[in-house]
Order: C-alpha cells, then structure tokens, then sequence
C-alpha cells in the first residue's frame, strides 16, 4: 500500500507538468488526473494494479484501468483478438453470443493496461457471499443474479444474457486451450454476461500441482452455471437450448480451422513462451477436430459439456483458491450478506426503535417452506416498513455477526434442528418466538452491534419486499427455482414452457404418430446418405415421473419395421434420474437401399432403466420414412405417445 501511494505521487505530479495525456489502451481516452482514493491494488501472483483516471470530459465518468507488471501482455493481446474473431464469425452467421471482449494492450516488455469492465464480480466473490465452501453450492450465482435483477422480465433477461456468453465462453476456452482458470480468472455481469480474464495459460499450458494438471476439466462449466441454466437443480429445456448454441458456435467454427492456424502460425516467432513450435498449432487443430462431420462433432462438444459438468476437480480448484485467497483478505474486508444488493448504515436508513415478528407465511417459492414478516419501525414519525426474511437469512445474519464480534456481545440464536417428526407449521410457530426474541436482542444490545452495518442492511427492505408492501402474497404452486428468497411470490417460465404448448410437434411432422396418449416430446435429425440411414437423437423433454414419483433414467431404442429377427435395434446410453435428458447420439443403420426405405417405419421408444426389474416405456413414436424428404436433413420435435406405464 506505501509503495502504491509513492507511485501514485508521481502520477500526480505527471499530470501537473503536463496537463493531460491519452492512455495507450485507447487514444480516444484522454485523461487529466488520477483519483488516489479510488486506486489500489488486486492479490494475484503480478499484485496488478487497479488505477482511476480523472476523465477531461467534464460529463465522463472516471476512467479505471488495471496496469500489470510482470505477465506479458501480448499472450492476452493475442487470446482477444483469437476471441474476437470467433465472435465476428458467429454474429455474421446470425448467432450473437452476448460477448464480453475487453481492451488490452501491452506497453513494454511484461507490462501493460487492461480495460476494467463496469458492474461485474469475479465467481470467487459472488461464491464466498455463501462461505468460503461457496463453490461447492449450486445457488450462489442465481442468487446474486437475482439479488442485482429483482423484477421478472430483468431476470430472465439476465439468464438469457448468462446462457449465451456461458456457451460463447465454453467453446472460446476450450478451442484456445485457455487454462489455469480458477474463479478469480472468471467474472459476471450484473446483466447476466459471463467473460473470462488473465490468459496467462494458453493452448494447453496447464499448471500443475507436481505431476498433477490443474486444469482437469476441457473447460470450466460447472453445476451453479447449470443451475443458473436450468432454472433449478434438475435439468430442463433450456437446457437444451444450451447444448445446441454450444454445437452450433463449435461447428461455426471448425468451419475456419485454417484462418485461426493461419493467424496463429504468423506468431510462432513473436517469442511468446507458450506458441513457439508446431505443437502448439497442433492443439487447436486437435480441439477443432476438422475431419469430423458436423454430427459427429456435435456429439463430442456433448460429451465435453457431460466431462466438464462431472468435474468435481474444478469446484475443488476453485475451493483450494478460496482458501488461498483468504489470507490477503485485509481486516478492512467486512462481510456482506449474500441476498442484500447494497450495504446500507443507520445514517442511510435512519436509526431503528423497534422491530417486532409480526407472523409467519406459507411459501411455494423457490422451495416449499415459511418466510417471516418483520414490522420494523424508525424514528422518524410515522416511518414503518415491512421486510421478509426466510429462516435461513436469520442465520446468515448471525453467521456473519459472530465474524465481527464475541459471541458475549450477541443473543444465542434458535437451533435449526428440528427433533422428531414435527409439522412445518408448528416448526415455523416455534421459530417464530424464538426468532422475535432473537432480533428484540439485537435491537438492544451494545451500541457497535445494534448500529453495525449488518444489521441496518438486514432490515432495509429489498426489491422484493417493496412490490409486496400493503399485499397478502398468496403462494403460487409453481415458481422460478433460480435465486431469490422467500419473500418473493412469483411464476415463471423454468423448465417447462407454460406460454406454448408443452408437448407439440412441430407442425409438418404430419408423418409422425405418438402411440397413444401424448407424454413428452423427442428432438430428432434424421438424414439419409449413400444408403445410411443417420439418425441423431439430440434431446427429450417433457417425460412424465415414474409412478412412484421419482425421475426416470431414460434411454432411447429404435427399430426399423418390418423387423421380426430384431437386427434393428439400436440404443443410447442411459441418461440419470430426469424428465429432460440430452443425448446427441447417431444412431446408423448401413447398407438400407431408397426403394427398401420407402417401405420402412422408424420406432422409436423411450424408456426408463429399472435395474433387476423391467424396464418401464415412458413414450413411443412411429416415423412413416416414405413420408419424409430425405435428400435433405430433417430435424424437429416428435410428440411421445404413452400407452399407460407398460413394460418391454
């Protein structure tokens, strides 16, 4: 910190004999100052430097940068402009990925500036909100998306925004190798936009831990990403959605192996450690695979998300960084709480007089349980307002309060366990009492706790707590799944689509029949080549529960009928404990003349894999071949019919 005050001085002092100059990461920024206050400086390995510049256009706001020494900027110069092109390529075939693609140029040698992108929070930060295990827990990016997006449509804009750059992002990290990614090399937009930083390892370069690689996963996509995705902790239809942008951005651009090969060979000379021979070419065009089809393509992205998705190496990366990173916590880092957007203070919101736990109110949202309304009342006359607080928000009040101080100073707090079988609501009575006397307490106890900025942010009330003033919420039986807390009582579209109608085919699948009743539906490309029948099976949705109401471990199985020797059947693998499977397996059938196929129907069926018992059909449906136009692939969603829980 002195040393950085020293230098900031002579900035100061440059600025004085100068008047103003343009900084090298854009001539159009022209700057007249530095902001001290503002600068300081971040805890990675080079201790790069976070600087705030005084912008000459009165309107400007200040201008932050990030001026690192000792990493050679060239390497992140060069893994930009690599993405940058990606991006180009995908918005000039119509797919925009939503993209975050910051400046950065290198000044000297091992030393340059970094464009800091607004409103943005690196994974570690948001995952630590929720304790320094945060990255083993799958809420913590839906809730602060939630927390900074409180109203509906912007949150679903926001995970819109998440789901596109997340696959822009797989696909750019994998293909360039990009490694030593840890969640302090990761951030995310306020509006949901996930970019990468710091591409100090590329191509493959991974760190290791003696023999042992760091980076164990093809890329880092992990389960609170999936549950940002997926609504919830189950996988859903969008999903899907995920899959598919991911294949299609890959294909996109396989389909320009040779201008990134070109690009990066005019750099094997430049010096830059980590792109110095042929080899390195050589990882992209492994990672590009171009001798693959697109299909068969398309099905390996899939496994690399599956991979990438089983890693527990990656939220075990990510914790060993948390751990690391909590000795430079400096003791003027004080806790936040993870589902309040701002800190507020008793001279923001106005001193407390009372507070008092008014009832306790049934909730469907995210997850069944109770949330508790606080009347709280300040000293300005007439000021009452009403927040609500879940049961775990308590304790994580108290949690961050006993960081602070003694427990001596603190009221104990009400156990969480329940002994014995005992009903939710008599549960909720209890913790009520306990609850009101816990906060009635705090209100009174010493000063430094009952002014402290916890306490004042705790019961400031949020968005959330706004829209519900002077209602009764009624519980909803459906809800978003994704973030949020209890207080909130809102639908949305999660892992189904309540706006369309669930199990539709697509409309010139008229060659198509579901057998029997509808019940989910079955995405399928199906294709016809020097008398190969291909036939991708790329998603389910929408499968019913088995009966005793857990998800089902689906497969598919296809016949081509006529079939009495059974030679036809091909199946895929086993897709565990869901009612929204994702495949992307080509089943072929060789050597099936044009005249043959015309007299040929495809029957597909969908069913669960019981283990010792028989396998239970969850849907089936019947493609007439002679119906399609198979000179050209034809893809769409084919409705599953159900004949009641039948076995095969």
């Amino acid at each position: 910190q002195g040393i950085l005050r020293e230098g900031l001085e002579d900035v100061k002092q440059f600025f004085k004999a100068n008047g103003s100059c343009r900084l090298p990461l854009s001539p159009s920024l022209l700057v007249k100052g530095i902001v001290p206050r503002d600068c300081s400086y971040f805890n990675s390995n080079a201790v790069p430097l976070k600087l705030s510049f005084q912008n000459v256009d009165p309107l400007g706001e200040n201008i932050r940068v990030i001026f690192k020494c000792g990493d050679d900027l060239r390497q992140d110069m060069l893994t930009l402009q690599m993405i940058r092109i990606m991006n180009k390529i995908w918005v000039q075939e119509g797919l925009d990925m939503r993209m975050v693609i910051f400046r950065c140029f290198s000044t000297g040698r091992g030393r340059g500036m970094v464009e800091m992108i607004p409103n943005a929070e690196t994974l570690r930060k948001i995952q630590v909100e929720h304790g320094v295990t945060g990255s083993f827990k799958d809420r913590p990016l839906a809730d602060w998306l939630q927390k900074h997006n409180p109203e509906e449509d912007e949150y679903e804009k926001a995970v819109e925004n998440f789901i596109y750059s997340c696959a822009g992002c797989c696909v750019a990290t994998y293909v360039l190798g990009i490694c030593d990614r840890h969640n302090d090399n990761i951030m995310l937009k306020t509006t949901g936009h996930m970019f990468h930083i710091d591409f100090g390892r590329f191509l493959g370069h991974a760190q290791m831990f003696g023999n042992i690689k760091r980076d164990r996963a093809p890329f880092v996509f992990t389960s609170d990403m999936a549950y940002v995705i997926n609504g919830g902790d189950k996988p859903s239809s969008r999903f899907h959605d995920f899959v598919d942008l991911c294949c299609q951005a890959y294909n996109l651009i396989r389909k320009h192996t040779h201008l990134f090969l070109n690009l990066l060979g005019l750099m094997l000379s430049c010096g830059i450690p980590e792109l110095s021979d042929l080899e390195d070419l050589k990882y992209v065009y492994d990672a590009l695979r171009p001798q693959d089809s697109d299909a068969d393509a398309t099905t390996y992205f899939t496994r690399l998300i599956e991979s990438s998705l089983g890693s527990v190496a990656t939220k075990l990366n990510f914790f060993i960084h948390n751990l690391a990173q909590m000795k430079f916590t400096g003791s003027d880092a004080r806790p936040t709480l993870s589902f309040a957007p701002r800190t507020h203070t008793i001279k923001t919101s106005g001193r407390i007089r009372d507070v008092f736990l008014c009832r306790h109110e049934r909730v469907f949202n995210p997850s069944k349980g109770y949330t508790y309304v606080v009347k709280v009342q300040r000293e300005s006359p007439g000021e009452v307002t009403f927040v609500q607080r879940t049961f775990e928000e308590f304790q994580e009040l108290h949690n961050k309060l006993r960081l602070l101080f003694p427990s001596s100073l603190l009221p104990s707090f009400p156990s969480r366990f329940v002994i014995g079988r005992s009903r939710g609501e008599a549960v909720a009575e209890r913790r009520k009492e306990e609850l009101n006397g816990y906060i009635w307490h705090l209100i009174h106890a010493a000063p430094e706790v009952a002014e402290c900025d916890l306490i004042y942010t705790f019961f400031h009330p949020l968005p959330r707590d706004e829209k519900a003033a002077g209602t009764n919420p009624t519980p909803k039986a459906a809800g978003r799944g994704a973030g949020g807390s209890a207080g909130t009582a809102r639908v949305v579209a999660g892992g189904s689509h309540p706006t369309r109608t669930p199990f539709s085919s697509s409309p010139d699948a008229t060659w198509a029949r579901p057998l029997g009743k509808v019940g989910g539906e079955v995405k399928l490309s199906i294709s016809y080549k020097n008398n190969k029948l291909f036939i991708m099976v790329m998603h389910i949705r929408g499968l019913p529960p088995l009966q005793d109401g857990n998800d089902p471990d689906p497969y598919v199985k296809t016949y081509l009928l006529p079939d009495p020797q059974k030679t036809t059947k091909r199946k895929t693998k086993v897709a565990r404990k869901t009612c929204n499977p994702t495949y992307n397996e080509m089943l072929v059938y060789d050597g099936i003349p044009r005249g043959d196929l015309q007299q040929r129907e495809l029957r597909l069926s969908v069913l669960s894999e019981e283990g010792f018992w028989e396998n239970i059909l969850l849907g089936e449906v019947g493609i007439r071949l002679r119906d399609l136009d198979l000179a050209q692939e034809k893809m769409g969603w084919f409705a599953l019919g159900s004949r009641g829980h039948g076995t095969l």
